[in-house]
């Protein structure tokens, strides 16, 4: 009988050792799935935006946003825009985001297609019936990796016009998306509530043409050609007049600040691809590229990262029609 007693401790020993060593194992493989989701979460995590307080009420100095911050403007009934090709490219959006195309708010006809319209009663209208009010922030998302930079181009543009609480949101739809923002098929809406928004327009952001031309022997004055390489260099792919880039002009691909998921780099690695370029701060700098597009997503970056920045939203498109002799171009061959 004191055998069989021995036997059964061991046996229930042995019992409890395996229910502890499974115990042990499934935290240990519930761990590694935890962990696996956190790092794969991080790679949304926008390294641009000061993550000190992530949720933190953007000021109106600040026009590029964390995923957690357009969470907390959200709940303050911010309009959401979606300014991706929506209605013709992309079937799903956020629900309740407006579809929104850059155009509709810029002139029709080459070579001033760049150029917002210049009737502001025009203007007010189409951006209350997308439900822009004077004070509810305002939230604009993209396509980071496939896009022109239409949300900096939106945002850029309602700066412009006076809204001073609209935002872009780093990593754009991907990185709302992976954040938990909820996704629909896209609809026209009809039933958009009407916003109250009145242009008053602030072109503190903006230089014109012949601004431009005056000042380009101004040594304190950047220009910067969002571009692609080859259109610096005197391709003309987009309906350009003439090819080449303003005299003067410095290189910088607008891509060149994201990383591989679209999200923008660090703060800090875009200062220092700037300062390689002989770009720092107390510099005014100015962006252009075809239509202005490009050229705004870019100074969205450069004002958020405290540069004095003009956007020409005239760009190649005018620049290129106009006479060569007074608007000359250069070009580079590599």
């Amino acid at each position: 009988m004191f055998n069989n007693l021995k036997l059964s401790s061991i046996k229930i020993m042995l019992v409890g050792g395996l229910i502890i060593f499974g115990l042990i194992f499934t935290l240990g493989i519930v761990n590694l799935i935890t962990s696996s989701k956190i790092l794969k979460n991080q790679s949304m995590i926008s390294e641009f935006v000061i993550q000190k307080f992530p949720q933190q009420i953007p000021n109106n100095n600040q026009w590029i946003i964390n995923t957690a911050q357009a969470k907390r403007l959200v709940t303050q009934g911010a309009t959401i825009l979606d300014a991706r090709s929506c209605k013709i490219f992309n079937t799903r959006s956020l629900s309740n985001a407006t579809c929104i195309n850059w155009q509709e708010f810029s002139r029709s006809q080459l070579p001033f297609k760049g150029k917002l319209l210049t009737n502001d009663k025009v203007l007010t209208e189409k951006l209350q019936a997308i439900g822009i009010f004077n004070d509810k922030p305002v939230i604009v998302f993209g396509d980071t990796i496939n896009g022109w930079g239409e949300d900096g181009r939106i945002v850029w543009m309602l700066r412009i016009l006076g809204h001073q609480k609209s935002f872009l949101v780093d990593g754009g739809f991907t990185a709302l998306v992976k954040a938990g923002f909820p996704t629909a098929n896209f609809v026209n809406k009809s039933s958009t509530i009407r916003g109250d928004f009145i242009v008053n327009r602030n072109n503190i952001w903006l230089i014109s043409q012949n601004e431009l031309k005056a000042n380009l022997d101004n040594n304190n004055l950047i220009i910067i050609d969002t571009r692609e390489l080859q259109e610096y260099s005197g391709k003309t792919p987009y309906g350009e007049a003439r090819g080449g880039h303003i005299l003067g002009a410095i290189h910088i691909y607008f891509k060149d600040w994201l990383d591989k998921n679209g999200m923008l780099l660090s703060q800090e690695k875009i200062l220092e691809i700037l300062a390689k370029k002989g770009i720092t701060q107390g510099q005014t700098i100015i962006t252009y590229c075809t239509g202005g597009v490009r050229s705004a997503w870019s100074s969205a970056v450069l004002v958020d990262l405290g540069f004095q920045v003009k956007n020409y939203s005239g760009s190649m498109w005018e620049w290129s029609a106009s006479n060569a002799d007074i608007y000359p171009l250069d070009k580079f061959n590599y």
